[in-house]
């Protein structure tokens, strides 16, 4: 019920006539105006991390006595963001989705992607005291072959969900990287390595950040824009990606 809530205040019905009929995903037809690309039904089944995760990077845990813990590589090595959550595992139906959306052209998935976590997190305060909301950017190249940043989508969405402004373009890549789903997690940290950089950083100087993402893989991509963030004299850095790699 409460999905369906906020999904009402970003989904628009007017716009209906221009997506299919039926759900990409199974099939059934999109009865519901509300209904864009994918049905109800299968956003509800979208598997979401109940259970405890590391207070820092959010490493999904599965002992209820982990709970409020630091997992171990946090406590080996500390991390430029207070904290980072994600929806749930990068598997099954969420995978999916994340695909349409970052793909296969379905930028208006960032919505039902956008209330879901944000249904999931903000009883918990996650979005309690941010100043702003900053998209992991795209290269420009990049950006232009695919024709959207779906961080910069997603972003915008949590940004009308929640009230918290939504900085788009302060932070920059300026260097273009090989994509980092071929290279091993020592090898993208090389690779990121001077490729982000902050604009105006008196904007961000003292000020609490929410670093947006799709996916949360190693994490090489969230701690270096995090860092640079924290470099530039943002007080805070949390991170929130849709999905984490298990």
């Amino acid at each position: 019920m409460k999905l369906r809530l906020h999904l009402s205040r970003v989904m628009h019905p007017v716009t209906v006539i221009v997506f299919p009929s039926s759900c990409r995903l199974c099939g059934r037809a999109l009865e519901d105006p509300k209904e864009k690309i994918i049905c109800t039904r299968c956003l509800d089944r979208v598997e979401v991390h109940h259970g405890p995760v590391c207070p820092i990077c959010g490493r999904f845990y599965h002992q209820p006595a982990a709970a409020g813990h630091p997992c171990g590589h946090c406590l080996e090595r500390p991390e430029p963001f207070s904290r980072h959550r994600s929806l749930g595992p990068y598997s099954g139906r969420l995978k999916e989705i994340i695909l349409l959306f970052k793909y296969k052209g379905c930028e208006v998935l960032s919505q039902p992607l956008a209330a879901m976590v944000y249904e999931h997190l903000a009883s918990d305060g996650f979005f309690d005291g941010l100043d702003f909301i900053v998209p992991v950017p795209l290269h420009r190249k990049r950006e232009k072959q695919r024709g959207f940043n779906q961080a910069e989508l997603l972003g915008r969405a949590l940004s009308d969900l929640s009230g918290v402004p939504l900085l788009p373009g302060i932070l920059i890549k300026v260097r273009n990287t090989p994509a980092q789903v071929s290279l091993e997690a020592a090898e993208r940290e090389m690779n990121l390595r001077t490729a982000f950089t902050v604009s105006k950083a008196g904007k961000i100087n003292g000020r609490t950040a929410l670093l947006v993402d799709d996916v949360f893989t190693t994490g090489s991509t969230l701690r270096e824009c995090a860092a640079e963030l924290r470099r530039a004299g943002a007080r805070e850095v949390r991170a929130l990606t849709l999905a984490r790699a298990v």
